[in-house]
C-alpha cells in the first residue's frame, strides 16, 4: 500500500473518531488504570450488537482486553425449575484473589459448581472467578460509557483502543468506530498509591487516586495494619461493586446525596448458579444480585454516600456479610430484600427504601434514627437462636403502597426461623396495616416481635388493640430492665462498640 494511501486511510480513523469527544482524552497520560472509557456525541448514541470494542498495548501490539458486542449482557428471565440445594460444605474463601488477569471469568470456586447457564458478558469482580454479568457499553443521554474487564490495565503503559463500525451509531452517521493506532490513545500513570497508604481517593473526572469505587477497595491489601480511608468524591459511579475479605476500611463520602454509587443488578441479571443455591447462612454460595456487596469483612464502615440498584425484583442495594461494620449517614435503594445484613452491623441516620421484605438478613443489626420506606412487609427476619434480629431506636417505618406489616414470617422452601427477633423502640409508624405483624408460620412461642411506645406521624400512640397475637407491647415499668437493654448496641451486638470515631475519620 502506498504511503498517500495510507494517509488518506490514518485521516479517515482519525476524522470518524472526531465525531464524538473521548475520555481519556486522545493522548492523555496520567491516567488510572481502572479507568472507564467515554464516548460524548452530539446525539444520542445507539448500541449495536455486532462488533468488538479492542485495547491494546502500545509497546508491542498486543491484545489486551476485547468486548464482543455480540454477546449479551445478561439474563433477562429468570431460570425455570426448583430452587437448588445450598453447598454441602461451607464456602471457602482463601486462597489468592483472582482476576481477568489470570483466570477466565466463570471459573468455578468451588468444587461441584456449575458455571452460569448461557452465554453472557462475564467479569471477574472483588476476585469472585464465578464472575458477574455486566453491561460493556452503557449509554445516558449523549454519553457512551465502554466498561473494559476488569483488573487489566496496569500503571506505566500506553494504550490505544479500536471499535468496530456498528458497534455505536448516531443518526447523522458521523461516527464509524476507531481505527488504527493513534484514533485513542492514551497512557496510565506510572505508579499507583504507596502499598501502605492510609488514604486514597476515587473521584469519577479521574482527579483521584481510582475512577471507581471497586478499584479503591481491590488496591486495599486483604492482610494490610492498621485503619484505611476511601474517600469517595462527589460523581456518579455505575459499578457493581463487590469486595470480600476486607477489614478496617471507612468508605467516606464526599455528600451524602452527592455520591452515587448505582447498578442495574438483580437476581434475574445476576443469579445463582444453577445446581447451587444462595442465602444468608454462613459459608453458602456468595449472593451477585446487589449493587454492593461487602462479604466475609470486619470493621468496614460506610459513611455519607448514596447505594443504590435501578432494577427491581429480588435486588438489594446494599448486602452486607461480615462483623462488626458501621453504615452511617447512607442512602440505600433497592427493591425486594433492598438491605441484606448477615453478622453484626451498626446503622445510623439511614433512609432506606424498598418494595417488600426490605430488610433481609439474620442479624444482629442494629439500627438507630433511620427512616424506611417500603410498599410492602418491611422485614423477614432470619436471625438463630444464637443472636439477636433486628433492633430500632427511634426509627420512622413509612408505607408507601398502601398498610404494610413490620415483619412477616412464612414458611420459607419447608423451613422457619423460630427465633425471629424484631424490637421497636420509640418508633414512628405510618401507613402499618393494624395486626402489624404477620403472617406468622410455624411455631412462634419463641418470636420476639415487640413494640415500645410506638407513635403515629403526629406523635400520638399507635392503636395496637388489633395486633398479631404473637406480637407483644413493651411495658414502660414492668419491662424497663429488658427495653434498657434492647437501647445499648452493644448488648443487643453481641460485645460490638459502634467504632463512631472509625467512622468519622
Amino acid at each position: 500500500m502506498n504511503r498517500p494511501l495510507l494517509a488518506v486511510l490514518a485521516l479517515a480513523a482519525c476524522t470518524s473518531a472526531g465525531a464524538a469527544t473521548r475520555s481519556p482524552a486522545n493522548g492523555a497520560a496520567n491516567v488510572n488504570p481502572d479507568t472507564h472509557l467515554v464516548l460524548r456525541f452530539a446525539g444520542p448514541p445507539h448500541i449495536g450488537n455486532a462488533g468488538t470494542i479492542r485495547i491494546y498495548d502500545a509497546a508491542d501490539d498486543r491484545l489486551v482486553d476485547v468486548l464482543d458486542m455480540s454477546i449479551p449482557a445478561g439474563p433477562t428471565e429468570r431460570a425455570s425449575g426448583p430452587y437448588p440445594p445450598y453447598l454441602a460444605a461451607p464456602y471457602d474463601y482463601g486462597g489468592p484473589r483472582r482476576t481477568n488477569a489470570d483466570t477466565t471469568p466463570g471459573t468455578p470456586s468451588a468444587p461441584g459448581i456449575q458455571p452460569a447457564a448461557g452465554r453472557y458478558q462475564l467479569t471477574i469482580i472483588g476476585g469472585f472467578t464465578d464472575g458477574f454479568h455486566f453491561h460493556p457499553v452503557i449509554v445516558h443521554g449523549n454519553a457512551a460509557t465502554i466498561y473494559p474487564h476488569h483488573d487489566l490495565l496496569r500503571y506505566g503503559t500506553t494504550y490505544y483502543v479500536q471499535i468496530d463500525p456498528g458497534v455505536l451509531t448516531v443518526a447523522d452517521g458521523s461516527f464509524r468506530g476507531v481505527a488504527g493506532k493513534r484514533g485513542w490513545r492514551f497512557a496510565t500513570k506510572a505508579r499507583g498509591p504507596a502499598a501502605d497508604a492510609r488514604r486514597v481517593t476515587v473521584a469519577a473526572d479521574g482527579s483521584g487516586d481510582f475512577d471507581t469505587v471497586q478499584g479503591a477497595l481491590d488496591f486495599v491489601p486483604d492482610d494490610h495494619a492498621g485503619r484505611v480511608t476511601i474517600f469517595v468524591k462527589n460523581g456518579d459511579y455505575e459499578e457493581i461493586v463487590y469486595a470480600r475479605n476486607k477489614h478496617d476500611i471507612t468508605l467516606r463520602g464526599a455528600s451524602r446525596d452527592g455520591v452515587r454509587i448505582h447498578y442495574a443488578n438483580n437476581e434475574v441479571f445476576n443469579p445463582h448458579p444453577p445446581n447451587v443455591g444462595t442465602n444468608e447462612l454462613p459459608g453458602t454460595f456468595p449472593s451477585r444480585r446487589a449493587a454492593f456487596a461487602l462479604d466475609h469483612v470486619h470493621d468496614v464502615a460506610l459513611v455519607n454516600l448514596t447505594i443504590a440498584t435501578t432494577l427491581g425484583g429480588q435486588a438489594e442495594g446494599l448486602l452486607l456479610n461480615g462483623e462488626r461494620d458501621i453504615v452511617k449517614d447512607v442512602t440505600i435503594l433497592g427493591a425486594g430484600d433492598a438491605l441484606q445484613t448477615n453478622g453484626s452491623a451498626y446503622f445510623e441516620n439511614i433512609r432506606l427504601t424498598g418494595t417488600g421484605d426490605t430488610i433481609l438478613g439474620r442479624g444482629p443489626a442494629y439500627f438507630r434514627h433511620c427512616e424506611i420506606e417500603s410498599r410492602g412487609a418491611f422485614m423477614w427476619i432470619r436471625n438463630p437462636q444464637a443472636n439477636h434480629g433486628n433492633v430500632f431506636d427511634h426509627c420512622t417505618f413509612r408505607a408507601t403502597g398502601g398498610a404494610a406489616v413490620l415483619a412477616r414470617l412464612p414458611e420459607n422452601k419447608g423451613r422457619n426461623y423460630p427465633y425471629a427477633e424484631a424490637v421497636l423502640l420509640d418508633a414512628t409508624l405510618e401507613g402499618i396495616a393494624p395486626a402489624g405483624w404477620g403472617p406468622i408460620e410455624g411455631d412462634a412461642s419463641h418470636v420476639r416481635f415487640w413494640e415500645f411506645n410506638s407513635r403515629d406521624a403526629n406523635g400520638k400512640p399507635v392503636d395496637v388493640s388489633a395486633r398479631h397475637p404473637a406480637s407483644r407491647q413493651l411495658d414502660k415499668d414492668r419491662d424497663a430492665e429488658t427495653i434498657a437493654h434492647y437501647r445499648d448496641p452493644a448488648w443487643v451486638l453481641g460485645g460490638m462498640v459502634a467504632r463512631r470515631k472509625a467512622s468519622r475519620r
